[in-house]
Order: C-alpha cells, then structure tokens, then sequence
C-alpha cells in the first residue's frame, strides 16, 4: 500500500476542525486506511490501492470530513469552460493514443503546495497509473504556454528540449539512454519507432510522455499561478478519472477549474467532466451481503457519510472515485460507514473438521514440480482484452465479453491462458534471460447448464523464452511434470496459429485431450513485440484431475 505523509496543518484546515490525536488515532483507520504515526507537524497514513482519490492532503480530508459528519454528501466542483484547445494527432495512435486535459488557474503556489502537488503526482504514477505505464501525468506553469497544445509523435532524433534537471538540450533517443528518469522508464517506450510530446502553440516542446517534462515549461515554481494538467496512457477513461483526481484536489488548494477541448479529428472531447455517475441500488442485495437489515434513511445516512450524494434509490457517485464498479463496491463503503466494529460476532451452530480441499493440494504439487525446475510463479488477470486475447496470437478462441465493462484493457473473460502470460513476457523484457515462467489460474466458457452460463476451469500454462527455446525444451517439461505424477500421455500433430506449424501438438492423457504444447509463431511474437523465441504449454488442470 502505498504511503503518504500529510501535513496536519493543511489536514485539520481542510477538515474545518482541529482534532484531538486521540481522535484521529481512533478514527482514520475506520476509514478503510491503516495509521502509521501522528507526529506534531504529520499524519502518515497508508491508502489502500482501490482509494487512489485518498493520495493527498485534499482527497483526505474530503473523505475524512464526510465521514466524521463534518460535510457529508456529495462534493460539486464547478467547471468553468474556456476556449483552450489539444489537438491530438493520429500519429500518436500506436504509441499512447489518449490524454485528458484540463486548467486550473489562481493558486497561490509556494512550497508546501508544490510539494503537495508533487505528492499527488508520484503516488498517482506508482499506484493508479502503474508506474507510469497506464497513466502518465504532466503538470505545468500555463503562463509560460501558448494554446493551440498538439499531442503527436514524432522520431526520436526530431525531439529536441532540455529536460527536468538536465544541463542540456538531448534528443528523445539521448533522453532515455544518458537522464536518470530517462533510464529509469525507457522500457516504456522499448520499440516504437516514434515517440509521444505535447508542443504549445510557440512550438516549445512540453514534455515527452511518460518519460519526463521540459525544463523549460515544465517546472512548477512559487511564482505560477495558473496550471495545465494532461494525463496521458491507453484508456480514455482511466485518464478522466486521474485527471478529475488531479483537478479536484487542486480546486481545494483554491484554484479554479476551466475546461480544455480535445480534438480526436473530427470528435471534440471536453475534459474534465465532474458529472456524478449514477447507479441504482438494490437495498435488499446490500442487506444480503452485509447480514443486516438496513432501511433506506439509514443506507442514505452511511452513503452520505462516503461522501456518496442519494436519490430516488439512486447513488451519485463522485467523478473522482475510481473503484465503485458494482453495487458490492457501495455494500463495502456502507460497512465501512456503519463500523466494523458495529458487526455482531456469529459462530455457525455447526460442528464440521477441516480438511484442505484435494484440488489444492494437486494444484500445489504442480507448482512444487514446477518451481524445483527452476520456473518462476506468476499470477496474471482472469480478465483481458480482445488485442492481448485474440488479435496479437492470431486466435478466433472467443472469450466471455463484459457487459458494460469500466476499463477497455479488462472487458473480457479469458478463454486461455497463453496470451496473459506471453504479455507477461512482453512487458518484462529488460530482465535477463532466459526467461522460465508459470501459471496457474481460471479459463472460462459459456455453458448453459449452470447458474451462471459460465463454466470454469483451472489451468496451468509454462512458458520458456530465450535465444534456444524450442519444442524439445518444452516437451522436456512435459515429460517431467507427468513422470512426477505417474501419467503416461499422447501427442498428436494438429493445425493452431499460435504455433509454428509443425511445431504443435495436442496432448491427451487416457483418451481425453489435455493440453497444447509447442513454439510459438513468429508472427504472434512480433505482435507482442518479443525478440526470443518462446515455447508454451498450456495444461487443463481441471481435466487432468478428474483422470489422475
């Protein structure tokens, strides 16, 4: 979890109350975060990853104050709008394809706010934005840029700026070989021929995402006064929420939020949008899940008191929460408000002697096996996208489409598991090969005779890539696991695009098919930009216990 100092000074004016120690010891971590210290200048406090809104003094105190009563109910933030524009080219389509935008404009900086400012950024960088790989945040000193802004990409050897703490101009190559920063998240960029920078209107570089800003115009300073926002990354809406994160916290510094037009070609975007979301709740399914018996005055009080605004049975959801997808995510924040502690302790009137449950015990068997190999463990989403599940290994295997999906990167049930764990390998090229990795996880498929029309099934995928990997290899794996388990097994020659032709086999053990094995195409590593060949082995666990 991620941890964050706050200064209790700003805390206690933005909460509207100077409260006890004692208070806020006892209080804070019924929030939902755990207390670390309380000194006489700092609150340390640590955020669970699902309240990235919480990372900074603003986000804080607005949650806190709303859940000690102080203002309950939903916060509004007016957006003034303005004639500022971004203009996003096309080229920027293969590399990071999306930003949002925003100004805010009258904010007495000096350095607390700044260091605040800084705070907000880096926290939301490491945790939300994945360490700048979903989510990349630029601020800067709009006074010193001129709109039109241009989002595009362009050859490395064509970027030219003096980045953040550089004694000199580079070139976007020079940036990601010779800065710190530049070094420290090259791999982002690893194997695009172009590379993404916001250019004001007087052609002055801004920055060049996600890897550092411009010296120049990029620098906050006691002496700004006005800021651009811009987040950049893959997921439109990812980038709302994080810059609605941004803005808000910077609006109760005491600035002033104004709006940008994005222009996506011939679709105009304005950015940010405070609106509510809304969804309807379903008192009897939280009562449900929370073993109580709440009515709705008292579900309203407990909303109000997370900073949730109510009517008509409808939940308004606050443009800066990120983690409210289900109604399972409002029955958590009305518990948190009712108080854990306020649960009554039930023991079952039942008499029952544990046992672990066989299936993982087999399942942990295979693991051992595995890692006395020398295999990593890795554990990937059970939920995809139809580019890493499909598109990149040439497959038609469908998948299990999420009905009013909240992130584009994971609106899909997987089908297998190759694809997870050969992005896996995609994003982890800058370690040393070879690379040997495994795991165990859930597949899914439709199936009409269960509750869910959704059956599931465990499987175990292995994959070995470096310069000699071949079949033999991964048969040599094969071998092993189902010598260990005193399995004999069959290979047959079959057709799969993943798989260099010829280099594949489906694997049965008593008559039942079990497995795939062999090299993957060339094709399908360029798709996932790698450079080594890899070898793949994907086992149904579920299958091969039911005939072990």
């Amino acid at each position: 979890m991620p941890a964050v100092t706050l200064n209790k000074k700003v805390f206690e004016k933005l909460v509207g109350k100077k409260l006890s120690d004692k208070f806020l010891s006892e209080r804070i971590p019924m929030i939902g975060t755990d207390l670390g210290k309380i000194t006489q200048d700092n609150i340390e406090v640590e955020v669970f990853p699902n309240r990235p809104d919480m990372l900074s003094e603003q986000g804080f105190a607005r949650a806190f104050r709303s859940f000690i009563g102080l203002k309950k109910g939903l916060q509004t933030y007016t957006i003034k709008k303005s004639s500022y524009k971004v203009i996003i080219d096309p080229s920027v389509k293969n590399v990071r394809p999306y930003t949002a935008c925003a100004v805010v404009k009258g904010i007495m900086f000096d350095d607390e706010k700044i260091r605040e400012v800084i705070q907000i950024q880096e926290k939301l960088h490491v945790t939300y934005g994945r360490n700048r790989r979903k989510v990349a945040i630029g601020i800067y000193p709009f006074e010193k840029i001129r709109t039109p802004i241009k989002y595009l990409a362009k050859r490395p050897e064509e970027i030219r700026f003096k980045p953040l703490e550089s004694p000199r101009v580079m070139n976007g190559r020079q940036i990601l070989s010779q800065h710190g920063t530049g070094r420290e998240y090259a791999h982002l960029l690893e194997g695009f021929s172009k590379f993404p920078v916001f250019i004001d209107a007087n052609k002055k570089v801004l920055s060049m995402p996600p890897i550092i800003n411009s010296d120049d115009v990029g620098k906050i300073t006691e002496s700004t006064r006005d800021v651009f926002i811009e987040c950049s990354g893959f997921d439109f809406n990812v980038l709302s929420k994080c810059l609605n994160m941004i803005v808000t916290a910077l609006a109760d510094m005491g600035g002033t939020i104004y709006s940008m037009q994005l222009n996506y070609g011939s679709k105009k975007i304005v950015t940010p949008n405070l609106e509510p979301e809304k969804m309807k709740i379903d008192i009897n399914y939280i009562n449900k899940i929370l073993g109580l018996s709440l009515k709705e005055p008292e579900i309203k009080k407990y909303l109000l008191m997370m900073g949730f605004g109510y009517k008509n049975k409808t939940v308004l959801i606050p443009a800066y929460r990120a983690d409210i997808l289900h109604q399972i995510d409002l029955a958590e924040d009305i518990a948190i408000a009712y108080g854990y502690e306020n649960f009554k302790h039930e023991i079952p009137n039942v008499s029952t002697i544990a046992k672990e449950d066989e299936f993982e015990v087999f399942k942990r068997r295979i693991a051992n096996i595995l890692v006395g190999l020398g295999l990593i463990e890795v554990n990937t989403y059970n939920l995809t996208n139809e580019e890493i599940h499909n598109k990149k290994p040439n497959s038609d295997l469908k998948g299990i489409e999420i009905i009013d999906a909240k992130n584009g990167d994971f609106n899909l049930l997987r089908a297998w598991m190759i694809p997870s764990l050969l992005n896996v390998l995609s994003e982890n090229k800058r370690y040393e090969y070879p690379q040997k990795i495994f795991d165990i996880g859930y597949v899914f498929k439709p199936d009409a005779t269960t509750e869910t029309r959704i059956a599931e099934m465990q499987r175990l995928c292995v994959i070995v890539s470096h310069a000699k990997a071949d079949y033999t290899e991964i048969k040599q794996v094969l071998d092993f696991l189902m010598s260990t388990l005193n399995l004999s097994y069959e290979i047959e020659d079959v057709d799969n695009n993943t798989f260099i032709p010829g280099r594949v086999g489906r694997v049965s053990v008593k008559g039942r098919k079990v497995a795939f094995i062999g090299e993957i195409h060339p094709q399908v590593l360029e798709n996932f930009n790698l450079e080594m060949p890899v070898a793949a082995l994907e086992l149904n666990l579920t299958d091969l216990f039911g005939v072990f």
